[in-house]
C-alpha cells in the first residue's frame, strides 16, 4: 500500500514537495488553510494532485505516514499541536529533497547576507560552467527541482525555519554568514534556541564536508568552543587571517585553502561595502572548495549584478535617491544598509516587530538620518526609540503616502532608503511585494 504524504501549505516549496512526493510512489495530499495562487492550482491538476484550499480536514492529515510542512507554519499552530500530539514525523521540503538527490549541496544560512551569498555562489558555479541548482529562500523549489531537473550541485539559502525540521540532511558545503537576534518570536525570545537552530547547518557533517563562518561574529565563535565540528572549519574575517581562510590586509582580499592562494583588490569587487566583502569571501572560499579557477572567481566577483530588495540604488528624482532595501527584515540588515549611506537619509521603516531591540541604531540614526517615515500598523517602537533623536518622524498607512512624505522631507543630495527593519506581512504580501509597491511610488512621483 501506498504511503500516506500530506503537506501544510501549497506555496511553491508545498507545492514541489507534492511533484516529488508523487514521483517517489506517495499517495500525496496537499492543504493549505488560505487560498493557493491559480498558478499553482493549475500545477497540481496537471498531476493529477489531491489538494484543499481555505481549510485543513483533519481526518486526513491526522492520518498521514509523512507530513511536509511550509517553514512558515508556526509550531503553536493548532494543527501543529494535533499534529505532535499523534507523533507523526515531520519534515520540511528540504530533508524531504535532500534524500532523493546525490548532488553536491552548497547550503548558506545567517541572520543577514545569505540572498546575496547564494546568489553569488550560484552566479560563480554556472559562470565555471558547472551544472547548478539555485534552491531554498531563493529561486525554485528544491524538492521540484530534484523531482524534474539533473543538476550537479545545488547552491541553497536556508532560513532558521527550514533548518528546524532537517534531520538527516547533509551539507557538503556549509556556509554560516552571521548570526544576531531575529525572529525570536518563533525561538520563545530565547537567542540560544535560535543559535542553535543556525548550527544545524553543519548537522550530519564529516571531515569530508567544509564548514565556512565568519570569524568575527562573536556568538559564532562562543559557540564553536562548545560544538566540535568534524567538518573543515574554514573562517572568513575582515581582517588578516592565518592558516586556511579568507581575509583581508591594506585593500587585498586573501584566500588561502589546500595550498591555493586567491588575492584582489577589494576595490574591484562588484559588491561594496563591509558586508558585501563578507558575501564575496564566503562565495569565494566556496568556489575554492569546489577547485574552480582563481581567474573564474575574479570574474566572478567582479561582475555580479546585486539582488533586488536588497540596497537597490533604483532611482533619482530632483537629485533626490531612492534605495529599495526592502528585504532588510531586521535590525542587523537595516543597520549594514544606514552604514553605508554617505548622504543625509530619509528612512522609511517599519512593520511586524518581531522583537526587535532598535537601540544599536541610535548612533547611527544620529549620524545619518534626518528625517522618519514610519509604515506600519504600530509604530510605537519607532517613536519610542528614535522620538527626541530625529526631529521629524511621521506615520504613513500605506507606500504612496510613504514615498511621498520622504520625498516632501528630502533635498537634493540626500537619500530616501526604504530599510524597514521589520517584516512586511501587516501592510504586503512579503518584502518582494513591499520592494515593488515601493518603485512604483517612486515612479509615480
Amino acid at each position: 500500500m501506498k504511503k500516506k504524504l500530506v503537506i501544510l501549505g501549497g506555496g511553491e516549496s508545498g507545492v514541489g514537495s507534492a511533484i516529488l512526493g508523487q514521483k517517489q510512489g506517495y499517495d500525496v495530499f496537499l492543504t493549505d488553510l488560505g487560498p493557493i495562487k491559480e498558478k499553482y492550482r493549475t500545477v497540481l491538476g496537471q498531476y493529477g494532485i489531491a489538494y484543499e484550499e481555505n481549510r485543513h480536514s483533519e481526518d486526513i492529515i491526522l492520518n498521514a505516514d509523512l507530513i511536509i510542512k511550509s517553514p512558515g507554519i508556526p509550531e503553536k499552530a493548532a494543527i501543529m499541536k494535533q499534529i505532535r500530539a499523534k507523533g507523526i514525523p515531520v519534515v520540511s521540503e528540504i530533508e524531504f529533497a535532500g534524500r532523493y538527490t546525490t548532488a553536491k549541496k552548497i547550503c548558506i544560512t545567517g541572520s543577514n547576507g545569505k540572498t546575496t551569498t547564494t546568489l553569488l555562489t550560484w552566479h560563480l558555479l554556472n559562470k565555471a560552467g558547472l551544472r547548478a541548482g539555485l534552491a531554498g529562500n531563493v529561486g525554485k523549489s528544491f524538492a521540484w527541482q530534484v523531482a524534474e531537473e539533473n543538476f550537479d550541485y545545488y547552491v541553497i539559502e536556508l532560513s532558521s525555519f527550514q533548518l528546524d525540521d532537517m534531520f538527516e540532511f547533509k551539507a557538503d558545503i556549509a556556509v554560516l554568514m552571521n548570526i544576531t537576534p531575529d525572529h525570536l518570536d518563533r525561538y520563545d525570545y530565547r537567542m540560544e534556541n535560535y543559535v542553535d537552530s543556525k548550527f544545524r547547518v553543519i548537522r550530519n557533517q564529516t571531515e569530508h564536508d567544509y564548514f565556512i563562518y565568519c570569524a568575527d561574529d562573536q556568538v559564532i565563535l562562543e559557540e564553536l568552543k562548545k560544538r566540535q565540528p568534524l567538518s573543515r572549519c574554514i573562517p572568513f574575517s575582515l581582517g588578516p587571517v592565518q592558516g586556511d581562510g579568507a581575509g583581508i590586509q591594506e585593500d587585498t582580499l586573501y584566500i588561502n585553502l589546500n595550498q591555493n592562494q586567491f588575492s584582489m583588490s577589494i576595490l574591484d569587487l562588484a559588491l561594496q561595502g563591509k558586508h558585501n566583502a563578507y558575501n564575496s569571501m564566503a562565495a569565494a572560499i566556496s568556489g575554492m572548495v569546489l577547485e574552480i579557477r582563481n581567474e573564474r572567481i575574479r570574474e566572478s566577483l567582479t561582475d555580479f549584478q546585486g539582488v533586488e530588495h536588497r540596497l537597490e540604488r533604483f532611482l533619482k528624482v530632483h537629485g533626490i535617491e531612492f534605495v529599495n532595501d526592502s528585504k532588510a527584515t531586521n535590525i542587523n540588515s537595516t543597520w549594514y544598509a544606514l552604514e553605508s549611506m554617505s548622504h543625509p537619509v530619509v528612512w522609511i521603516a517599519g512593520g511586524i516587530d518581531k522583537g526587535n531591540d532598535y537601540s544599536m541604531l541610535v548612533d547611527l540614526v544620529k549620524e545619518k538620518v534626518k528625517a522618519i517615515v514610519c509604515l506600519g500598523v504600530d509604530n510605537s517602537k519607532i517613536h519610542k526609540a528614535f522620538d527626541g533623536i530625529v526631529r521629524n518622524i511621521v506615520d504613513t498607512a500605506s507606500m504612496a503616502e510613504a514615498v511621498k512624505s520622504a520625498y516632501y522631507l528630502a533635498r537634493n543630495g540626500d537619500i530616501v532608503l526604504l530599510s524597514p527593519a521589520c517584516a512586511s506581512f501587516d501592510l504586503f504580501e512579503n518584502y518582494e511585494d513591499r520592494g515593488r509597491q515601493f518603485k512604483q511610488e517612486v515612479r509615480n512621483l
